[in-house]
């Protein structure tokens, strides 16, 4: 029974996987013609229905939404809406392998963040390991050299407001339900999307030539039908991914579910290809190998050190 349970939980992570591997191909996609708070807007307003509709009366009832910590939430939402945010803006400006392998490095973020605030003691060998997926890191960006932009940051970005999620999970989740934590995430979404877009949507702004730029300031507009099923996408992978992978975590040990997640990087070299006609470089083949590996044995050291509670990125996006 055991074993299946394991199973079970990685089941559930990998096909968490493919749904935040889904979103983001699908994201890209739509970031050439909308803004990003209108996506996010639209994608946390199914998530909600989907949440209040479906999850919550199959999992306990309304009640099961009811907190006594209410600012921790608030906090943790307005991390993933940042986390989110900076990511997408990244990641119209990258290719999708690119911004997804930066973005890994939120497990050696979490790593010196669990240090500085938590007062936990990590040992040399970890934090070798976190020189060597920084070292990756800068391989990919390329700082001082003429194929730097500046929009490879934005991923980093993201993984430090990620890496602060985490922190704020660890905080409040020993009393917090998964389905709580994931429908103020949703709520926080909506509320933050309406004001960007009441502050923004009407394109004022958008004067830039920049990818990015014109994804944060673009202006609203009326979704036409043939775009429909990707706004359908979004939103059911957004929240399936983050049940799932709550659900994954729920049922397996941490350090044997979080090397599934990494299964993201070889679908989002996959799309890239298949779909924008990307692919990386020998450089960023270095880059990203350095990355995955610094942060697969990071997965390696906690199951050793019996800490599993770091790992990796739970409900991201």
């Amino acid at each position: 029974m055991q074993t299946r349970t394991a199973l079970l939980g990685a089941a559930c992570a990998v096909g968490a996987t493919f749904c935040f591997s889904f979103n983001d191909l699908t994201v890209k996609w739509l970031s050439g013609s909308y803004p990003l708070h209108e996506l996010t807007l639209l994608r946390s307003a199914l998530g909600l229905v989907l949440i209040l509709g479906l999850l919550v009366p199959l999992m306990g009832g309304y009640r099961t939404l009811r907190t006594r910590r209410p600012l921790p939430h608030i906090a943790r939402g307005l991390c993933v809406v940042l986390a989110n945010g900076f990511f997408f803006l990244g990641l119209a400006e990258l290719g999708l392998a690119d911004a997804v392998a930066i973005f890994f490095i939120s497990p050696l973020v979490i790593t010196i963040f669990s240090v500085v605030f938590l007062r936990e003691r990590v040992g040399p060998r970890r934090w070798f390991a976190v020189l060597i997926g920084l070292i990756g890191v800068m391989i990919m960006v390329k700082p001082g050299t003429s194929a730097f932009t500046p929009y490879a940051l934005l991923p980093m970005v993201a993984a430090v407001c990620y890496a602060s999620l985490h922190m704020l999970t660890r905080m409040i989740g020993g009393t917090e339900s998964a389905l709580t934590m994931t429908f103020y995430i949703q709520f926080t979404f909506l509320l933050s999307s309406i004001a960007i877009g009441l502050g923004l949507g009407d394109g004022r702004f958008d004067v830039y030539e920049s990818a990015s730029l014109q994804f944060l300031f673009r202006a609203w507009t009326v979704p036409g039908w043939s775009d429909v099923p990707f706004f359908v996408v979004m939103g059911v992978c957004s929240t399936a991914g983050g049940f799932l992978i709550s659900q994954a975590y729920k049922l397996s040990e941490a350090a044997f579910v979080a090397p599934f997640e990494y299964l993201t990087l070889p679908l989002a070299i996959f799309w890239g290809y298949l779909i924008f006609d990307d692919w990386p470089t020998p450089s960023e083949w270095v880059g990203i190998s350095l990355i995955i590996g610094s942060g697969l044995y990071m997965v390696y050291r906690e199951t050793r050190t019996q800490s599993p509670a770091r790992l990796l990125p739970k409900a991201r996006r």
